[in-house]
């Protein structure tokens, strides 16, 4: 009888109908969202029509109102595109200049700077000038204020630069800010009336605007922040600070008929589309930064196609939209939960439209750990650790979650629990100096002071550097000797220079420049490395290593990645 019923199973199986596209996508981002992963709206193109749109989870957790599709989200950084065609507008009249210098449009503007950057570079990222957003107790101090363009450019946004302009690439938002502020003194115009004017009428584009907080916006999402018990209101951010940067609000159908209207002489005459659309310096890995753009590459199976794509993330929100030119093939993914894995969550898309394969996503151990802690306890929690901290397939574990678990209990006074933790984190990740200073810091907590000695100066083996753990060893009487800079030779840096594959999508790229070495990993910006030793670099932005190994003939043959207690290989490419 049971051959029978199995027989009948399977033939039923057969016989049902093939999954369509949009059932995948849906199935999909479905899985992300029962992960806690992902809480936002999606649109999905394909031949510039619209082939899936569809909204997960609440736009307003506290009244339980669903995302849709017609949900206005706080778009961040995918603001600067749009900034960046007001300014090629102002070009094709000749009220600005590509090359122009920027103390021509803002007198005030600090002539020692002003005189060396130009418009081009400003668009680029390659102006020098330091992001406000990087600048230390900017979101304590000063991101809850109101502030006028131009005083904002005059006390943020002009400090002295961080390389000579025009020689690299460096993400930077006041660089946008200052665009903002000379589209405001060409034009005499406010840049929220500007938009409007000058792109989202034109375009009919009804739903997108400057999100200023005062105003009473239907259909707006509140942006939240993901706990490990659920989420929480996200801080508040004044919105004249993100400003030309990244103010903006709009839907995924909205931003879909802005892409639509990629070379439409409603907004721009060709010759300006392409040069919004030109990469002009290497920015992230293979990708390319153009005008307010990242130009990348997708390989369908047969040819290599062009992508227009940007991210963005703000207080609660992150959001991507990524455009194919030829296909018509658009993605849009906005999120008011932050922190959503979007650039997986697309390129599983796109592996759907493609016919690829797609993998189902990993729920994070750390915080299924946290609910056994509350349910059970923390002896079945250590437990439940030692059989699910391998599981890969099922489970994503990550040094970093672990830690913010620690914290999460160490911040709630459950300090046996939280030096539980940190000791399963240790157990994962012995090569760690992070580990080790966490473990020291529940210990300083407890009283235990002898116990934190000892773990801040495991810290202190495997990160020499590390600045947390020297300030404690002295709070606490302990003599610590600080680490001597290295200097290493041109000559010898010149050896690591290239591209090291770690996986067969993911390369890290060395360059130099002057006296000084940088690492860019596929998808993220380009930082310094610093030596610890000849061959050895730390960044300073992540804990993190890079070793570059050698042969018997002194000639780089790849490279070790020491990061999250992890050693990684990457063989360098000829």
């Amino acid at each position: 009888m049971k051959k029978i019923t199995v027989l009948f199973l399977m033939l039923f199986a057969v016989n049902l109908p093939a999954q369509t596209i949009q059932e995948k996508i849906d199935q999909l981002i479905s899985k992300y969202h029962d992960l806690r992963l992902f809480n936002g709206s999606v649109l999905v193109a394909d031949d510039n029509e619209t082939i899936f749109q569809k909204g997960y989870g609440n736009a307003q957790m506290e009244w339980r109102v669903a995302n849709t599709p017609e949900t206005k989200f706080r778009l961040g950084s995918i603001t600067k595109q749009f900034t960046a065609t007001l300014i090629m507008q102002q070009i094709e009249q000749g009220k600005i200049k590509l090359d122009g210098k920027l103390s021509e449009y803002l007198p005030y503007y600090r002539k020692d700077t002003g005189d060396k950057v130009t418009i081009h570079m400003l668009l680029t990222h390659t102006s020098g000038i330091p992001s406000y957003t990087s600048q230390p107790d900017f979101a304590e101090k000063v991101s809850r204020k109101f502030y006028a363009p131009d005083d904002f450019v005059k006390e943020y946004c002009s400090g002295d630069l961080e390389f000579e302009p025009g020689s690299r690439f460096v993400y930077n938002n006041s660089g946008y800010f200052i665009l903002g502020a000379i589209l405001e003194k060409v034009t005499g115009m406010k840049y929220d009336k500007l938009l409007k004017e000058k792109i989202f009428t034109p375009l009919g584009m009804n739903n997108s605007g400057y999100d200023w907080s005062n105003d009473i916006l239907p259909k707006r999402a509140a942006g939240y922040e993901k706990t490990f018990t659920g989420y929480r209101n996200a801080p508040f951010l004044d919105m004249s600070l993100p400003y030309a940067a990244g103010s903006l609000y709009s839907t995924v159908e909205n931003l879909f008929i802005w892409n639509k209207s990629f070379y439409s002489d409603k907004i721009l005459k060709k010759d300006s589309w392409d040069k919004l659309f030109t990469g002009y310096i290497q920015a992230f890995c293979k990708a390319y930064y153009g005008y307010g753009w990242a130009i990348d590459k997708y390989f369908d199976g047969m040819d290599s196609l062009k992508v227009i794509t940007h991210g963005g993330g703000i207080n609660g929100f992150n959001t991507i939209g990524y455009y194919i030119l030829q296909k018509g093939q658009f993605v849009a993914m906005f999120s008011n939960a932050g922190g959503a894995p979007l650039i997986e969550m697309t390129n599983q898309v796109l592996n759907i439209l493609y016919g690829k394969e797609t993998f189902n996503p990993k729920r994070t151990l750390a915080e299924y750990i946290y609910n056994v802690i509350n349910e059970d306890g923390i002896e079945e929690a250590e437990k439940v650790f030692a059989e699910l901290k391998d599981d890969k397939e099922n489970f994503f574990l990550s040094e970093n979650d672990m830690n913010n678990l620690g914290y999460e209990l160490l911040n709630k006074n459950m300090i046996n629990e939280a030096l539980s933790v940190f000791r399963m984190n240790i157990i994962q990740f012995p090569k760690s100096s992070n580990v080790y200073d966490s473990y020291g810091e529940a210990w300083f907590k407890k009283g235990v002071k002898d116990s934190a000695i000892v773990h801040y100066k495991k810290s202190l083996e495997l990160n020499p550097r590390n600045t947390n753990a020297i300030k404690y060893l002295k709070e606490m009487g302990i003599e610590v000797k600080e680490p001597e800079p290295v200097k290493v030779s041109v000559e010898i840096m010149k050896l690591y220079v290239g591209e090291y594959q770690l996986a067969p999508d993911f390369i890290i790229t060395v360059t130099l420049d002057g006296e000084q070495l940088f690492t860019q990993a596929t998808g993220q910006p380009k930082f310094e490395i610093f030596p610890e030793s000849e061959d050895t670099y730390f960044l300073k932005v992540v804990e993190a290593k890079l070793k570059f190994n050698k042969d018997a003939e002194g000639k780089c043959t790849g490279l070790t990645l020491y990061q999250g207690g992890r050693e990684m290989s990457a063989n360098k490419l000829e």
